[in-house]
């Protein structure tokens, strides 16, 4: 079989991937997807770099044995924490990560503050100081770990007023702060990104990586001959624990019927 037709990977601890998932499908029509969000064990942000590791391994195996041809961890916890390991230990699979959008967040500030909401494991990691030392220097990042987004998300919190408050929160003293650029460092976040550009006004910049993600899993299939040559068969979903609201928001977000295989144990 011509490894073109095999599927992409991608996963994550929840639906937050999806917002990915979403940008690879509007870039690559022609790929299909397996997407496994790892819902018993979501939030990744709090939780050791160790454990996120482990999962991350354990659900890459799973991918692979679904016949997946390339992985994206569509997380910037996972990718944090994980990327460098799956790489050593599967050399001859491609895997495309997230990150958070220091670098364009810098191009894009006018007045040389960047607001970066992420998880706390994301600021932690080797990976995301990489970043700053790269790309940041010359600019003030005000931070933010926005403890318990992700879990309202998960819920289907996207609007209304709490949600609008738990947000300005966040924003407001960024803006304060001089921020005039904003970087959504998970894959949550874009969930939301109209209500915070509401709060944050029409003069601000708000960066959603996912796009540059679809972008580089394409050169990267470009360069290893394995973009597929025909429509896809239909995409699934999988997650480690129960559906949730993992089915409408995927539904919603991606414009199609989702149907999940739940409880799935690598």
């Amino acid at each position: 079989m011509d490894p073109g037709r095999h599927p992409v990977g991608l996963f994550d601890s929840g639906i937050g991937g999806l917002t990915a998932a979403y940008a690879i499908i509007q870039q690559l029509p022609q790929e299909q997807l397996f997407y496994f969000g790892d819902t018993a064990h979501l939030p990744y942000g709090p939780q050791p770099a160790e454990a996120i590791c482990a999962y991350s391994a354990g659900i890459t195996q799973f991918l692979l044995q679904q016949g997946c041809k390339a992985i994206v961890v569509a997380c910037n916890t996972a990718t944090a924490a994980s990327l460098n390991y799956l790489r050593e230990r599967w050399p001859d699979v491609p895997f495309i990560g997230m990150e958070p959008a220091v670098r364009p967040g810098a191009r894009a500030t006018r007045s040389g503050k960047v607001g970066v909401l992420a998880t706390a494991g994301t600021f932690k990691s080797q990976r995301y100081a990489s970043l700053m030392h790269r790309y940041a220097k010359d600019v003030e990042l005000l931070e933010n770990p926005c403890t318990g987004l992700v879990e309202r998300i998960e819920a289907g919190q996207l609007d209304g007023p709490e949600m609008e408050a738990f947000l300005r929160n966040i924003l407001e003293p960024m803006l304060a702060g001089g921020a005039d650029t904003f970087v959504l460092g998970c894959t949550h976040y874009p969930f939301v990104q109209t209500l915070i550009e509401k709060i944050v006004g029409p003069d601000a910049t708000v960066i959603n990586p996912a796009p540059a993600v679809a972008r580089q899993l394409q050169r990267v299939l470009e360069e290893k001959g394995l973009l597929s040559p025909q429509l896809p068969g239909p995409h699934r979903f999988f997650v480690s624990g129960s559906n949730g609201n993992f089915e409408a928001l995927a539904s919603k977000l991606l414009g199609l019927e989702v149907k999940v295989k739940a409880g799935v144990v690598w």
